[in-house]
Order: structure tokens, then sequence, then C-alpha cells
């Protein structure tokens, strides 16, 4: 039978999500702890990667098992083996062919901001001080809005047949003294919400006009866009799926 999982992690911990051979990953603990309490060698497929140091709010998994247990069975177990800094929020039995990745029909990610030093944010939100046009900058994210060609956003070294993504929402607001980016689409390419925050950061600055940011987005040359901002600020915080693939 197959099953989703709803998971949430600090990921300051850990070589990003994805099992790998010679690094401490999210996805390696949470085979080994499923491993464990099903009896079996059990592999993990996530809704998306996360580098270094990223945080999920709501990272979606599925795996499969031939031993019968109750969902809230499976997640008490788990949680209960898992790390401190990993978390299972639910678990959900799907339809047989239902897939983390490839039936996610939208993800969501948050980029927090403190502009004041807090020892309580270390780790959780990038500490950036300058002085910063917020309207400007949201009239710099609507032009993100749509289906476009994202490739100045994206890691040069990336396997991906295109780099076309459809983005639903790209906007900043402020929240308990913290500055927010929170953008959502179809999809998104490897490293691209940290460039497209340090890019609009620029904006806000001053240093980079409306018009430039556009000109940036049709270049589709990672060199014209900014530096992409530190990992700790992000948070994947939403993947969406068909109500369809539950049983």
């Amino acid at each position: 039978m197959r099953f989703f999982l709803d998971v949430s992690y600090n990921g300051a911990a850990y070589h990003g999500w994805q099992r790998q051979a010679n690094a401490h990953t999210v996805q390696e603990e949470i085979e080994n702890g499923l491993s464990k309490i099903l009896g079996a060698e059990t592999a993990i497929t996530g809704s998306g990667r996360t580098d270094t140091g990223v945080h999920a709010k709501m990272q979606m998994v599925h795996f499969d098992t031939e031993k019968e247990m109750e969902p809230a069975q499976i997640q008490y177990k788990l949680n209960s083996i898992l790390p401190d800094d990993i978390s299972v929020n639910n678990c959900r039995p799907v339809q047989p062919e239902a897939h983390a990745r490839f039936d996610a029909r939208e993800r969501g990610y948050h980029y927090f901001i403190n502009p004041n030093k807090n020892p309580f944010l270390v780790g959780k939100s990038y500490y950036f001080n300058h002085q910063l046009d917020v309207d400007l900058m949201n009239e710099a994210a609507e032009k993100l809005l749509g289906r476009q060609d994202f490739e100045s956003f994206s890691r040069v070294k990336t396997e991906v047949n295109n780099f076309i993504c459809e983005i639903f929402t790209a906007r900043w607001y402020w929240e308990n003294d913290q500055l927010i980016f929170n953008v959502r689409a179809n999809r998104f390419l490897r490293g691209m919400v940290r460039a497209l925050v340090g890019t609009l950061l620029e904006v806000g600055r001053g240093k980079l006009t409306v018009e430039e940011f556009v000109s940036i987005i049709a270049a589709k040359d990672r060199t014209k866009a900014g530096r992409a901002v530190p990992p700790h600020g992000l948070y994947l915080s939403e993947v969406n799926y068909s109500d369809e693939i539950y049983i």
C-alpha cells in the first residue's frame, strides 16, 4: 500500500533533503526510521529537493509497504524515533499510482528576513539590515507572475529539460517584525527562490530598477541576476495535490 507523509524539518543540521553517500540528510533519517518500524528496507520519494540548510514546514513524501499498519500508528511510531528536528505531521493512504513529486500541482516557499539583529532567529531568518523599498520590490515581483522562462534564476549546472515555470503568487509583506517573501508556482528550478530573493533585494536597495529586473528575466542568463541569499531563511511551506489521490 502507498502512503503520503506530511513532514516538517529544521534543515540546519542536514546536507539537504536527498540521500547522499557521505552526508547526513533528511531523506536518510526518514528512510531509516520507516525501515525500522516497518521491518523492511523502505525508500521514500519527496515532492522536491531542499538544499543544505533549507527548512520545510511541509515536505510531502510517498512510500510503499506491505505491512498492515494504521496511518496514525505509522505517524506515532515514526515520530517516536526521528530526531527532534524532524516531525511527521500526517500520514494518509493514497492511490497506488500517486506520486509525491509528479502529482504535485503547486508548491510554495517563504523566505524570512529580519532587519533587526535577533539571537533567537539565528539559523531561522536572514539578518539583513539595509533600507528597502518594499513597494518597489512588490512591483518587480508582479513581473514574475505567469508562465515564463526563469533560466536567469536557475543554477547553471542542473539537469532539467526546460526552465519554464508558472508562478501564481509572488509578494512581500511584513509579519511579526520580519519581512517575508511568499512565492507559489507549479514548479521551481534549483536555487530559484534564493536567486529571486537576492535579485529583488537589489531592487529594494535601489541598485536595480523594475525595468532592469524585467530585462534580467528576459536575458535567460544566471550571471545577470543577483546573488543567492543564504539558505537558512528559506522554507518549503506548502505542496498541494488533487483530492482524488487520497483514499
